[in-house]
């Protein structure tokens, strides 16, 4: 396929999905269970757009939205937590926007709210993305979902206000690890400078997003260190969280963020892995410096992601996951 059918192709995707907007009311808009910085900042970023249009809609995840992303709603956007309101919720949706879930059940117990005959547009940067909508505007080159909302934005005509403006700058800067990562094309900084031209701060967002660190996350940093393991030639090193090491630390799921950037740093490492221990399941993030397509590596296990950053769950102890996913990154290193 040629770069202008791609572009004609895109346009067409865009039409699609800004058609589907246009035309019905009433949206359910829901991301992945436990959402990161574009996660929740596309689905603020698709409340600020709705709320342009005149647009009816309601924020739902499982789980609680991360407190350190709630100033995206600037005080008027509510992302429902299902797990906490699942008992008294019974709507039944059928128009829906999801953002950023590489599959169906990425969005958790949420899809439970869906009707037998809902219409829904998927909105995706994720390689390992299925389909699984109605609509699919999907474009695995770019580096965060809220690219894509950015030129969803633009092909309806939406009015770029500062609360929107902040949502997509944020996702943006989140998924790039702060405009550090290979993923940081012209494209996303001729978008982050048309952000910062309309006013968003940007060093004040990066020093909450990426550079603040909460008394838990220290313990939690200190802890982790100590499990610091390699193997493969020490191309492959890997950090383990325990149940009782997050208990003891008073940690959340969300500062478990950036962990995983310790082993993959190290000299000579190609895959860096974080292991987190659950009740029934162990949760894997993995970060490859480029040799190793760890999207592939995760979705041996159920999991997906992208080329250098993904994830999976993998079921048993510990000690058994560690063994199962480094032996599969040894074998994709050849």
């Amino acid at each position: 396929m040629t770069a202008l059918s791609r572009q004609d192709e895109y346009a067409a995707h865009l039409e699609a999905a800004a058609q589907f907007i246009r035309e019905n009311d009433h949206f359910l808009v829901v991301s992945h269970i436990h959402p990161d910085g574009d996660a929740a900042g596309s689905t603020y970023a698709v409340a600020w757009m709705l709320t342009a249009l005149g647009k009816q809609y309601t924020l739902i995840n499982e789980g609680n939205m991360p407190e350190k992303f709630r100033y995206m709603g600037a005080g008027q956007q509510t992302v429902i937590d299902y797990e906490a309101s699942a008992g008294s919720m019974e709507a039944s949706f059928t128009r829906v926007i999801c953002v950023d879930c590489a599959d169906f059940s990425r969005m958790g117990s949420v899809s439970q709210l869906l009707s037998p005959d809902v219409k829904l547009l998927n909105i995706d940067h994720h390689a390992t993305n299925d389909r699984f909508g109605c609509y699919n505007l999907v474009v695995d080159t770019a580096a965060a979902t809220v690219e894509v909302l950015y030129d969803l934005c633009m092909t309806m005509n939406i009015p770029f206000s500062h609360e929107l403006n902040v949502c997509l700058y944020s996702g943006l800067l989140t998924d790039t690890g702060g405009f550090r990562y290979s993923n940081t094309s012209p494209k996303v900084m001729r978008i982050a400078a048309d952000m910062l031209e309309r006013g968003v701060k940007g060093h004040e967002l990066t020093e909450h997003l990426l550079e603040k660190l909460s008394y838990p996350q220290i313990a939690l940093i200190k802890s982790s260190l100590s499990s610091l393991k390699f193997a493969h030639g020490n191309q492959v090193a890997w950090l383990s969280v325990t149940l009782d090491e997050l208990e003891q630390s008073g940690a959340s799921n969300e500062d478990l963020d950036g962990l995983v950037n310790y082993p993959r740093s190290v000299e000579g490492v190609e895959v860096g892995i974080l292991f987190k221990e659950r009740k029934d399941v162990v949760k894997v993030s993995l970060r490859s410096n480029g040799k190793v397509d760890v999207a592939q590596v995760a979705k041996a296990f159920g999991g997906g992601g992208h080329v250098r950053a993904a994830g999976c769950a993998v079921e048993g102890t510990l000690d058994e996951a560690i063994e199962r996913v480094v032996k599969e990154v040894g074998l994709a290193l050849g």
